[in-house]
Formats: structure tokens, sequence, C-alpha cells
């Protein structure tokens, strides 16, 4: 058994190595430089030990995917047992492989409407970056090629490639360095209730965000409006929650002016709401095609699917018997990860995880409501197992706290001392722990956030800041 001290060493050692040789996914470079990443060793279920043995809660669930729980000996198996019968085989042109065959009959039996057809990538980024492509494919088959325009919301995060990050448009990921396209992507209101401005009702609000989105279309002109992308809930910006029958007034828009509707379930599939796919189960929207990753594989090996209509492959796949789709991944349909997808699945639905989603999420929704009283809690938002707090200077006004003090830190360091994990988002606190959560866990992620946010308020205060 290593020491204490050779314990030390180690964790030394490899975040050492990390500073001098990583870019971390939004490196923060003075921070990085000064303090260096937190070093995982294990995790097992909804908790993580780091190289120094201590454990903590993982609330934030790996990054929205952890969906089952970490550490299941039946994925590893699966995964070894698929590695020694075939690791590698193309899916490109004419060539397949069960898992990829089987994995996609599943996924079409679970999807809503006629979403039976899907292109498999390698994430979440890639599956929205694929659907781009297609809605341009499919117009340009349909003999409307001018219909090239796409109409996203503000603060949407929808991936992190050129594209993609294009399409999103969350204002702290639009760093100065790096350049965006702009020209035939275009963004309307996020349905951020909580931020909206006058005193007005939801059923207002809605009216004027799709009041927005009707002249939006008028303004590009609709013969020229190819889809529009949505989350059914916003997630990394901020775990916007639509107002009731938002998303779909939104989508009776795109079906009356023969705009293609893409949910963006890359969080909300696979259990965070309580659904495999929580658009249609959620929010009564049948879209033409949905993005998926995150909890399709619960993050034990990268996939993702970007699962599209009969309607748009009937377009697609008939016409000129010359025409090729040149669009894919050398990973796609990869028989390692599209087994893994098939396992999780199945350990979803044999432990009737989407049921614990639901009932523990509610509790779970219930309880973090209860911190609505503390002094620099504005908000408290989102559903089931996909949650946030939003810190405020003034609970009246809304007024936010200086983005110098970082304050969504500040409470997820505090948090972290604690023995829990949350996600700092500016001046958020973002959870979405495993579909495995117990009421238990609920209860000390709780306790254990108030008392980091009551920490950090004693701490501005005695600071000068409240």
């Amino acid at each position: 058994m290593l020491t204490t001290d050779r314990l030390n060493d180690a964790e030394a050692h490899i975040r050492e190595l990390d500073q001098r040789h990583a870019l971390h996914p939004w490196t923060h470079f003075d921070s990085f430089e000064k303090d260096g990443a937190m070093v995982v060793a294990s995790g097992e279920g909804c908790h993580l030990t780091d190289a120094n043995g201590k454990t903590y809660l993982d609330a934030v669930g790996g990054m929205w995917c952890t969906n089952i729980g970490l550490g299941r000996k039946e994925m590893a198996q699966t995964i070894a047992e698929q590695i020694e019968k075939l690791a590698y085989s193309s899916t490109f042109v004419d060539m397949t492989n069960g898992p990829s065959a089987l994995l996609a009959e599943k996924l079409a039996s679970l999807a809503p409407g006629d979403l039976n057809r899907m292109q498999f990538t390698t994430g979440g980024s890639t599956a929205v970056d694929s659907a781009y492509r297609l809605i341009g494919f499919y117009n340009h088959c349909n003999g409307t090629p001018e219909k090239t325009h796409v109409i996203a919301r503000d603060q949407a995060y929808h991936g992190s490639t050129y594209l993609t990050m294009s399409i999103g448009n969350k204002a702290a990921d639009r760093v100065p360095e790096f350049q965006y396209k702009s020209d035939g992507i275009h963004h309307v209101s996020a349905p951020h209730f909580y931020r909206a401005a006058g005193d007005i009702s939801e059923a207002e609000f809605t009216d004027q965000l799709v009041g927005e989105f009707e002249a939006k279309i008028a303004e590009i002109g609709a013969d020229k409006v190819a889809a529009f992308f949505a989350e059914p809930i916003q997630a990394s910006g901020g775990v916007l929650v639509p107002p009731s029958g938002y998303l779909k007034r939104m989508w009776e828009v795109c079906k009356k002016h023969d705009i293609l509707f893409v949910a963006d379930e890359v969080v909300t599939a696979f259990g965070r709401l309580g659904h495999f796919f929580a658009i249609e189960s959620e929010f009564g929207v049948i879209p033409d095609i949905i993005t998926t990753a995150k909890g399709l594989s619960s993050g034990y090996l990268p996939m993702g699917a970007m699962i599209y209509s009969d309607r748009i492959h009937d377009v697609i796949s008939q016409g000129d018997e010359n025409r090729w789709f040149a669009s894919g991944y050398t990973y796609s349909g990869h028989p390692v990860c599209c087994a893994a997808a098939l396992k999780n699945i199945e350990i979803m639905e044999r432990e009737n995880l989407m049921e614990n989603a639901a009932s523990v999420g509610t509790y779970f929704e219930q309880q973090l409501n209860t911190l609505n009283d503390l002094e620099i809690v504005g908000n408290v938002r989102g559903k089931k197992l996909m949650m946030c707090v939003e810190n405020v200077k003034d609970k009246v006004t809304k007024e936010l706290l200086p983005d110098e003090l970082n304050i969504g830190k500040r409470i997820s360091n505090t948090a972290e001392e604690m023995g829990l994990l949350v996600r700092p988002i500016g001046h958020l606190n973002v959870m979405s722990p495993p579909l495995t959560l117990t009421r238990e866990d609920v209860d000390f992620l709780v306790k254990t956030l108030r008392a980091a946010i009551k920490k950090v308020t004693a701490d501005l205060r005695t600071e000068g800041h409240l």
C-alpha cells in the first residue's frame, strides 16, 4: 500500500506532467499555470476519488454524461469482449458491423416519430456538424438549394467545432482570439424568463419569443431558412427551461414555413429528464433531426449520433443515381463504441433508471429549491437531474456580482473542500448527476451546497462585496 507521502508525490508528478504538456478544453491559462488540475484517480457510481484518496460526490456527472455511473464491470467486460472479437471495422460506403446495425435499430425504436435513420459520430459536436451538413444536402436534393440559412438561440451551446461553436451563441465562449462563421447563421433570444425585461407573464414572454422568431424568418426570407436548432433545455447556457408551450409553438412555425426542426439532445437524452428522448415526451415536439451523445454511452467511450426522419432519407436517397453522401468519420459506427452504447441502454432499461431519474430528479428539484432562502441565490431552475443555481448580488434587482469575483468558481471550490463537485459557469453552479443518484445523495448534495454558499457569502461580506 502506498503511504500518504508517496500518494502525494505521485499526484504532484501527474499534475506537473499535465501542466507541462496538456492543453485542456477551456483552459484559463493564468489559473492553470498557478494551480494546475485536480488529478482524478478512480470512480465508482456517483463518486470520484482523487489521487490523494479524497472522495467526492460528482454532482456534475463528468460532463453531463456519466448517466449509469462509473465503474460498471459489465461495461468493461462488454468492451473487452468486443475488442477481442472486432476492435475496428470501417462503415464507409458498403461495410458495416453487428454492433453498429443493432444500435441503429435500437435507437430507431426509441426515437420519436419516423426518426428511423442515423449517422454515428464521435460525439455531440460532430453530431451537430453532421446535422448541418445533412440539412444542406437535403435541401439541394429537394430542389430548394437556396434554403441554406439556419437560426439558433442566444446562449445556446451546440459544440466546439468551428461550425457548431458558430451555431451556438454563448457569450462567454465567444472569445476574441477565435473567429466564427456568421454568414447564414442567425440567432434569436433565449427563453430565459428569469431575465425577461419588464413585468410580464410567461405567456406574454412566449408570445414575444415566437413573434421574434417569425420576424427573423421574414427578415431572412422563409424560402431561405433551412433549419432551427434548439436544445430542449439550454444546458451550458445556464439550464434555461423554456416556458410552457414555447417549443411546440416554435415547431409549429417551422412546419408552417417548411423549416427543419433540429432537437439538440446531446445533454437531455438518455435519462437526464427521465426519458430516452425528452423532446417529444417532455415538450410534445416531434423534430426532423435529433443530435445526441454523452448519455448514449454514459461517457464510457466517445460516441454520438445524428438521427433523422424517413421523410428526409426518402428525399436524399432517391433521384440522381450517382449521388454520394460524402460526409462521415473514421470512427462512425465504431464496433466497440456501439457495443458499449448497446450495453449502456440495456442497463438503463433493466434497472429502470428512467424511473429513478424521474423520481429522484423530482426530489432533487424540490430540495434544491430550498436554497432560494439564501441571500445570494437569485434563481434555482431546471428539471429532474439537470439543475442550476444562479447567484446574484441583489435578489430584488437581480444584479450580478462583479465578474472578477468568479462567484460560481468560489462556491464550487468551497464545495469541493467539503466533498462535493458542482460545475461553475460564471455566476452559476450547474448540476447533472448520474441517473443512479439516491435521495440520500440529494440530501448530502443540498446540505453541502448550502454550507458552501453560506461560507462564501460570509467571506464576501467580510471583503466588503455585500
